[in-house]
């Protein structure tokens, strides 16, 4: 199998995982609150990490210069980011801060572009076109209007709910960028995911310590809910993110982040096996032009 091949495979199993590690996300996150539960999932995934890369030795790996990149890598693309999700969230819902979100594909193409001089033509570019727009569709046109959250009927601070959303996709997509020169330089991708994690985690941990509100659990941590969130940082946070890094290594950083973006898309079979509930007609809309567009990109 060619590399080429190798790290577009990469990228959709690491949305794989995500899609995947969402389901154990939603009872954990309700009971916790986001951002305890995100701290607690950091915390989960740094002590995996640290011991996989203690053992396998890919510590050894990390270089002084490299550290200093993950470290701000994670503070962008981590802390930043997902901080500026949530509350872009708590302003317009998860669905419209869902599709702000997905735009982190096309400013990675945009920036990879000024940056290495990465360019997408012909079929690839109309693959990457149809994918990013079929995902956007899933997620805004998935939902029956029964099933919309509460948030969604409160658009209040829309305007600073767009901005912050769009800062979300746009933290991602420059720390993803950040990431290429290291992987390339042959740093272990768990070694590196690890310091990226624990940079996360003490900003994260900071908040609380501090007392701020938003850090704050709602309500306290038991057995059940600590296991789905120790799950999700084995699936979304350990695997997840040591394969996309793996994808940086041997692919463009807009292809990767194109390929990645299709967790919405991924997550609706296995919604409707859990839930016993067929999506709505956008999100079939939308998942049919996602397959179209990642088999343009994976063909050509």
């Amino acid at each position: 199998m060619s590399v080429s091949v190798n790290y577009e495979l990469f990228a959709l199993a690491a949305a794989t995982c995500w899609a995947v590690g969402s389901l154990m996300s939603a009872k954990a996150s309700t009971h916790l609150g986001a951002f305890t539960f995100t701290r607690w999932r950091m915390l989960s995934a740094s002590v995996m990490l640290w011991t996989i890369a203690l053992f396998s030795g890919g510590w050894h790996s990390l270089a002084v210069d490299s550290i200093w990149v993950l470290l701000l890598s994670g503070v962008i693309g981590i802390f930043i980011g997902d901080t500026a999700l949530f509350a872009s969230m708590n302003r317009l819902g998860p669905r419209r801060a869902g599709v702000l979100f997905a735009t982190h594909s096309l400013f990675s193409v945009i920036l990879a572009y000024f940056v290495f001089g990465e360019i997408l033509l012909g079929w690839t570019l109309i693959g990457c076109g149809l994918l990013i727009a079929g995902v956007m569709i899933a997620i805004l046109f998935g939902k029956r209007k029964a099933e919309l959250h509460d948030w969604e009927s409160t658009p209040a601070n829309w305007k600073s709910g767009v901005a912050l959303g769009l800062l979300s996709a746009l933290c991602q997509a420059v720390a993803t960028l950040m990431l290429k020169p290291v992987m390339q330089e042959g740093v272990d991708p768990v070694a590196a995911s690890a310091v990226r994690m624990t940079t996360a985690f003490v900003l994260h941990q900071i908040l609380f310590v501090v007392g701020v509100r938003a850090a704050k659990a709602y309500l306290p941590m038991n057995r059940r809910v600590f296991l789905l969130t120790a799950g999700n940082a084995a699936l979304s946070m350990v695997l997840g993110m040591t394969l996309i890094l793996q994808a940086l290594r041997y692919g463009d950083v807009g292809l990767v982040a194109m390929l990645s973006s299709v967790s919405p898309v991924i997550v609706l079979p296995l919604l409707w096996l859990a839930y016993k509930r067929a999506p709505g007609f956008g999100a079939w809309a939308g998942a049919a032009l996602t397959v179209i567009g990642t088999t343009l990109i994976l063909i050509h």
